[in-house]
C-alpha cells in the first residue's frame, strides 16, 4: 500500500480557502464524522483492491471522495489567479480534472490490505477558522503514518480541503507549486491536458 503526501506552506492556502469559500451555517455532522465515513469507504475498497482492480477502486472511491472532499474549492486554490481567468467551460473541464486525478490517485495508492486500521486521535481549531482532524494509519510491522485532515464548514456542511503529513505537509501546496509551472506554459487549457494524461497513466498502469 502506496499512501504518501506532500507539502508545505499552510497558512497561506488557508488563507486563500477563506477568502474563496462561501458563507456557511450549521452542519449535522462534525469533521471527525465525515473524515470517519471517508476512512471506513477507504478501508472497505482497500480490503477488495485485488479484485476490484486500478479502475474498480476508482469507481467504488469516486462517490465517497466527492462527498468528503470539497474539490472545486480545492481546484481554485491550486491554481490560484489563473482561476479569475478561465471561462466557465475551462473551469468546469479543469474541476473535473482535478477530481478524477484526486479519486485515481487515491485508487492507486491504497491498492491492498494486509490488517491496516485507521485511528482517529482527536480535533483541534486550525488556522482560518479550520478543524484539525488528527488520525493515523496502523499498518502492522511499520510505524504508524500521522494524517491531519484540514476541514472547513463550507455551506453547512463540513468538507476536507486538504490532507497533511505529521506538523505540517500540505497535499495541496505541493499541487499548487507544480501546477504554477505548468500554467505558466500552457495555461488553464494545458493544465486540464496535463491532469487528465496523469489520471489515464494511473488508470492503465
Amino acid at each position: 500500500m502506496q499512501c504518501r503526501f506532500f507539502a508545505f506552506g499552510l497558512v497561506p492556502l488557508l488563507t486563500a480557502m477563506v477568502l474563496l469559500a462561501p458563507s456557511a451555517g450549521w452542519a449535522q455532522s462534525s469533521p471527525s464524522d465525515i473524515v470517519a465515513a471517508f476512512h471506513e469507504s477507504l478501508l472497505g475498497v482497500m480490503k477488495k483492491a485485488k479484485t476490484l482492480g486500478v479502475k474498480g477502486r476508482f469507481e467504488k472511491l469516486a462517490s465517497p471522495l466527492k462527498q468528503s472532499f470539497h474539490f472545486r474549492l480545492m481546484t481554485q486554490v491550486a491554481v490560484s489567479s489563473y482561476w479569475r481567468k478561465a471561462n466557465q467551460a475551462q473551469i468546469d473541464r479543469l474541476v473535473d480534472a482535478f477530481t478524477r486525478l484526486s479519486i485515481s490517485t487515491y485508487a492507486s495508492r491504497f491498492d491492498g490490505y494486509s490488517g491496516q486500521s485507521f485511528e482517529t486521535e482527536g480535533e483541534k481549531p486550525g488556522p482560518q477558522k479550520t478543524i484539525l482532524v488528527m488520525t493515523r494509519i496502523i499498518d502492522p510491522g511499520s510505524d504508524p503514518v500521522e494524517l491531519t485532515y484540514v476541514t472547513r464548514k463550507i455551506k453547512g456542511e463540513w468538507r476536507i480541503i486538504d490532507v497533511l503529513l505529521d506538523t505540517g505537509i500540505s497535499e495541496l501546496a505541493v499541487r499548487r507549486s507544480e501546477y504554477r509551472r505548468v500554467l505558466k506554459t500552457g495555461g488553464i487549457d494545458g493544465l486540464i491536458d496535463t491532469l487528465n494524461r496523469k489520471v489515464d497513466q494511473l488508470l492503465n498502469p
